[in-house]
């Protein structure tokens, strides 16, 4: 079991398991100590490999009635393949159906899913002030759900007519916003309910975490009282070779030491994904089968003050895994 205090989740990886494994999975997870699941939005996986990209609101919907834990997508982009609204809508109605356990991740998208329908792909910035917009419809569209009013919204990337949520949660979804880097991070402080990032670099991330509370501060807002997440990436196996060959065949984006937003084909990372060698992973992934080697990387990140982290392991090998960290990892870990 965990320790108290220490919130550890599963993190579903839809790109990388068929919808029913990954209710299988996240239900061991849940049997076992970890405490929610995370859920990737992908419209295609990273590598061929990798082999799947389902529906996050159909396998959200169906793992809330299989685990009785917290539901977040980790993360959605509510800005090309999506209208907010429709994301907005989404969240609303799994908040409806799962009161009190769903949260909204969202992010400002990557190519590889968000080309497919056909938009211009801009640069990052402008993917930046496209989700921050979309964070303010969706805020409105969870106030009019609320409020039982209509909202409209005007701006410079989206437009909303007349309209309300009709089928809303007593309480709206927290909304958490995805981000490396320093400006969005402080930007999401002062904007949403809390902060989501990958494990990287303790510096980089206890950075991330400090600007967040500066955005925090400046508006008023006390940053120990919001939520702050962290997907984990690790490599366990029963052995170190194992643990290695399953980085470099199942994860070997893990190991891309450049920005992959703007990939638009698994094909074409796995041709990038040729070059990742082990050393690649340094620092950037516990690759190991000693769980105490995993445990002291993810103590680092509790430190840092994460209210709660998703754990994915890269290898196919999710129940014999979970059951290790269950035993060995997870009540060891010391808020």
């Amino acid at each position: 079991m965990t320790s108290p205090g220490v919130h550890i989740g599963y993190a579903a990886m839809l790109e990388r398991f068929h919808p029913n494994e990954i209710l299988e999975f996240a239900a061991h997870a849940e049997s076992r100590g970890f405490t929610g699941v995370m859920a990737a939005d992908h419209f295609q996986p990273w590598v061929p490999g990798q082999g799947n990209a389902s529906f996050v609101w159909n396998v959200l919907s169906a793992l809330g009635q299989t685990t009785s834990g917290d539901l977040g997508t980790g993360v959605t982009a509510p800005t090309f393949r999506w209208h907010p609204a429709m994301v907005a809508q989404a969240s609303a109605t799994l908040a409806a159906m799962y009161p009190g356990r769903h949260w909204l991740g969202l992010g400002s998208g990557e190519a590889l899913n968000e080309h497919v329908v056909g938009q211009y792909w801009p640069e990052a910035p402008e993917r930046i002030n496209r989700m921050f917009e979309a964070v303010d419809i969706i805020k409105k569209l969870f106030v009019s759900g609320l409020s039982h009013r209509d909202v409209r919204h005007d701006g410079q990337f989206y437009k909303l007519e007349s309209t309300r949520l009709w089928t809303m949660p007593e309480v709206a979804p927290e909304i958490l916003v995805a981000t490396a880097g320093p400006v969005a991070a402080k930007r999401a402080g002062r904007t949403v309910d809390g902060l989501i990032t990958e494990a990287a670099p303790v510096e980089k991330v206890a950075m991330l975490v400090q600007r967040f509370a500066e955005g925090a501060r400046e508006v008023g807002r006390e940053p120990a009282t919001m939520t702050k997440v962290l997907r984990v990436h690790v490599s366990w196996a029963a052995t170190d070779t194992e643990a290695m060959r399953n980085a470099l065949t199942e994860w070997p984006n893990g190991g891309i030491r450049f920005p992959k937003g703007d990939i638009r084909s698994p094909f074409e990372l796995e041709q990038i994904a040729r070059m990742v060698r082990p050393d690649d992973f340094e620092g950037r992934m516990p690759i190991s089968s000693d769980p105490d080697v995993h445990r002291a990387y993810i103590q680092q990140f509790v430190d840092l003050g994460f209210d709660r982290i998703y754990l994915h392991n890269v290898g196919r090998n999710q129940r014999e895994w979970i059951d290790v960290f269950a035993r060995e990892v997870l009540p060891a870990l010391r808020k």
